[in-house]
């Protein structure tokens, strides 16, 4: 049976958000939607448009979409807020019988985009994952932590990423940035 809680509220209203020229920048990633799905890729239905990574810690991208990959039976899915309600019924409706979970998290987290030449030293400031290139490439996706904080870390560009993160938690990872971007020579 697929679980479905829709609940939209503003992402990173009011936070500060960071940017030193030729280092790295934080942004806002806009308003998304974001739904966890937790079953058997074979059974996650065509109506999100694109198909699930079964490759571990990568991420799938078709237009403004995107599934990650963050275990065996476990994905992230993103998709602009405008769609969010569609896509959770559409999802839900496909989804109904099966012995699946489908979550609304649009509540629950927040996004936030690093980027600039010195992005993965930004983020290596907290981040003990080596994102180098060849070790963290472009699609890599995973589960870490970021200072005391659990975080998903998805690389999208070579100079370019995105953290997902508890939106009560924001705020301190806002300010570790800040804090460390001003700190990077």
């Amino acid at each position: 049976m697929a679980d479905i809680v829709l609940s939209r509220k503003p992402a990173l209203a009011g936070l500060s958000l960071p940017s030193k020229a030729g280092v790295a920048a934080v942004s806002d990633p806009g308003a998304t939607a974001r739904f966890v799905y937790r079953g058997a890729p074979e059974l996650f239905p065509p109506a999100f448009g694109i198909a699930l990574p079964t490759t571990p810690m990568r991420a799938q991208v078709e237009g403004e979409r995107s599934a990650l990959w963050l275990g065996p039976d476990e994905w992230l899915l993103l998709a602009p807020d405008a769609d969010g309600s569609a896509v959770g019924t559409a999802l839900g409706d496909a989804l109904a019988g099966q012995a699946v979970s489908l979550v609304d998290v649009g509540h629950r987290q927040v996004g936030l985009v690093v980027t600039g030449p010195r992005a993965a030293d930004l983020i290596n400031a907290g981040c003990p994952l080596d994102l180098d290139p060849t070790a963290f490439p472009i699609g890599m996706c995973t589960r870490t932590v970021l200072a005391k904080v659990e975080i998903v870390l998805w690389r999208t560009a070579d100079d370019a990423f995105h953290i997902e993160v508890a939106r009560s938690l924001a705020p301190y990872v806002v300010k570790l940035l800040r804090d460390a971007l001003f700190g990077v020579a």
